[in-house]
């Protein structure tokens, strides 16, 4: 089954190297469910020329807002759109969970509750899971047709489902530790407060359950579809 990876962002310079870019994250977390991967870098306006190119989609993180105005964002909700109309599978993580949200009607605003960083525990259904997160913004009201699959006091709609189509998720399971603390030292400082970073920094090297998050994204994948 071939991914495409539809990049909207990109790691910092200085932890690209000893972490690689968004799509190698990816590549990294799905390894061992039988997936071939192809990139396109939509940031730079590099898009598919059709929802068929490959199986399913994978909508990365990105430091930009939904919500703002970038060449990219109009074709990128219309390529959503149209994948999941011809029910062409779509996984969305932070910002691809917060663009496919907007795209399908849903609200992305910067929630006015701060940041989440590090280590965060969801309940996932019942299940305690725990993801490292980074980010601020938030999708703050569900889009017709998609229910809550995971949520927490900070953020209420944590993971989306949108039936057999689009499977999506807030935090970042693709995120080792060792990247979280880099993020900390390049983008954190002096933008997210130092309590916050020390709270992160605390919970490094203790377990999480990204491996869990994997097996599901790949589940979605891979689940027959008529």
């Amino acid at each position: 089954m071939r991914i495409g990876i539809l990049q909207t962002g990109q790691a910092p310079d200085m932890l690209r190297e000893t972490s690689g870019d968004y799509p190698d994250m990816f590549e990294t977390l799905l390894a061992g469910h039988g997936f071939d991967f192809r990139t396109w870098r939509v940031e730079a306006m590099e898009f598919p020329a059709d929802v068929h190119d490959c199986d399913g989609w994978l909508i990365t993180g990105s430091r930009h807002g939904a919500y703002e105005d970038h060449p990219f964002i109009a074709p990128l909700e219309a390529f959503i759109r149209k994948a999941i109309a011809a029910h062409v599978p779509v996984v969305g993580i932070c910002f691809g969970h917060q663009i496919i949200a907007q795209a399908m009607g849903g609200k992305v605003e910067k929630y006015t509750g701060g940041w989440a960083v590090g280590a965060q525990d969801y309940d996932f259904g019942g299940e305690k899971i725990t993801l490292n997160a980074w980010h601020q913004d938030q999708v703050t009201q569900l889009p017709p047709g998609a229910e809550v699959a995971a949520c927490n006091d900070f953020c209420a709609n944590a993971a989306l489902v949108y039936g057999d189509d689009a499977f999506t998720v807030q935090a970042h399971p693709e995120f080792r530790d060792s990247y979280v603390e880099g993020l900390m030292e390049t983008r954190g400082k002096g933008v997210v407060p130092d309590p916050l970073l020390a709270s992160a920094q605390a919970r490094l090297g203790k377990p999480n359950q990204s491996a869990a998050i994997a097996d599901r994204i790949a589940e979605f994948f891979l689940k027959a579809r008529s």
